[in-house]
């Protein structure tokens, strides 16, 4: 076998273990719930912030809400810093509200939802969804405890408006989040009867039932596509590809004078402002109990903090093939062609001189391609965590990404190479 032939095999492995990871994490809470399965088979312990620490050298990790979680490893106690890299376990969807069940028509039960982040809606439509996310229950032993759940079948869907009834719609439409985006559930014999489907799911009564955070997902299975299988599709790239590829090259790290951090956190689509958001505490408190379970002064960690440097990782747009006029002139990821540093003079993206020539390092050592982004001057731009997260622990971030198309839709695309290249990138900065 030769080398070109090898290479695309591992590149093809690194995709297939990200498309097989994002395919049983339809959720925030499954996304924290399969790293940790896969830390604790690793020989990591797990932690509790309502519990004292006592850490020597060694492999741990800390959950937050079942859907954020940061996991690290003690090389030493004499650790010079901290080396981290963040992304975020949830993507756009919608979420099922309280009392979800409404009938419609006579002849139809249809569920309540609310949009959760900034989606494209008009992919959702006409394709199998299904409800997957926690419950929280009542339990004799333990008290209340929070179940997984995820209905793995194609359960409800979203049906358009034929076009004879609406001649329009192919000139543009606006679609209403209460009347345009609930999904039908069954017909009228259905009623009263999807807490019990959820009930039976998670392994409980129904009546023990006393919270839900469930959210609809595309059933939709992920792909490689085109001429040459250089594409792939599935949902939630954005961002569960950088949470994987990220964690692979974490677990692969070799143990360095720094502390490797791994983070991922949840509700970025929403402004991260939550107790396990990026704005939270939660990285802070981890890096400070961190330092003096192992006995160090504040001295230390203040240093320490210094030394440190964070990735901020969430995917970038990619030049789209019909649109190109939305892209920077100079500034145009294509997918395939590597890591995307991402730019923007008002710090939407935290990217400077410092971090990024420090980043490209990282990258020319770990023999990876990289790209720039930037937007148009005249279209503004999202933000992502890193300017967030830097509020609560101020360290040198660097913005990056691997280039995607349709960014938001409920299926979207982007290469089938990118993946080993971020994969590479970090396993060579945990180890520098």
């Amino acid at each position: 076998m030769n080398d070109v032939k090898r290479k695309a095999m591992i590149m093809k492995k690194i995709s297939d273990r990200m498309l097989d990871f994002i395919d049983v994490s339809p959720t925030c809470f499954h996304v924290v719930e399969n790293l940790k399965k896969e830390l604790i088979k690793n020989g990591y312990e797990e932690l509790d912030e309502k519990k004292e620490w006592k850490l020597k050298k060694g492999k741990y990790f800390v959950t937050r809400n079942d859907s954020s979680i940061i996991s690290f490893r003690i090389p030493k106690k004499d650790f010079k810093g901290f080396y981290m890299i963040a992304s975020h376990s949830d993507s756009p969807s919608f979420k099922i509200k309280e009392n979800p069940e409404m009938e419609a028509s006579g002849a139809y039960v249809k569920l309540n939802v609310e949009k959760y982040g900034g989606m494209l809606c008009a992919p959702w439509f006409d394709r199998p969804l299904s409800v997957a996310g926690r419950v929280l229950v009542k339990d004799k032993k333990n008290g209340i405890v929070s179940k997984l759940v995820n209905v793995d079948r194609d359960l409800v869907m979203l049906p358009s408006l034929a076009i004879h009834m609406n001649r329009e719609a192919n000139e543009g439409y606006k679609y209403n989040a209460q009347t345009d985006m609930l999904p039908l559930f069954g017909d009228e014999t259905s009623k009263d009867k999807f807490f019990d489907m959820i009930a039976e799911n998670a392994g409980v009564k129904k009546a023990d039932i006393l919270g839900h955070d469930l959210f609809l997902y595309n059933r939709v299975a992920p792909t490689y596509w085109g001429a040459n299988n250089e594409y792939l599709a599935s949902s939630r790239l954005d961002d569960q590809e950088c949470v994987y590829t990220t964690f692979e090259g974490f677990m692969n790290s070799k143990d360095s004078d720094n502390v490797p951090v791994h983070c991922v956190f949840d509700n970025e689509e929403v402004g991260s402002g939550t107790k396990q958001g990026a704005a939270s505490t939660f990285l802070k408190d981890t890096l400070t109990r961190i330092n003096e379970a192992l006995g160090r002064t504040n001295q230390q960690y203040f240093t320490a903090i210094a030394n440190s440097f964070m990735i901020s990782a969430d995917n970038a747009h990619a030049v789209h093939p019909n649109h190109a006029e939305k892209a920077d002139p100079v500034n145009k990821p294509v997918m395939n062609k590597g890591i995307v540093i991402k730019y923007n003079a008002n710090q939407r993206y935290t990217t400077d001189a410092v971090s990024a020539a420090f980043f490209k390092d990282v990258c020319n050592k770990a023999k990876v391609p990289f790209q720039t982004f930037t937007n148009r001057s005249d279209i503004p731009g999202g933000s992502t965590l890193g300017n967030i997260s830097t509020t609560q622990v101020a360290v040198n971030t660097v913005d990056i990404g691997l280039a995607q198309l349709a960014m938001h839709s409920p299926y979207e695309s982007a290469g089938s190479k990118d993946p080993e290249y971020l994969a590479k990138a970090a396993q060579t900065f945990y180890g520098m």
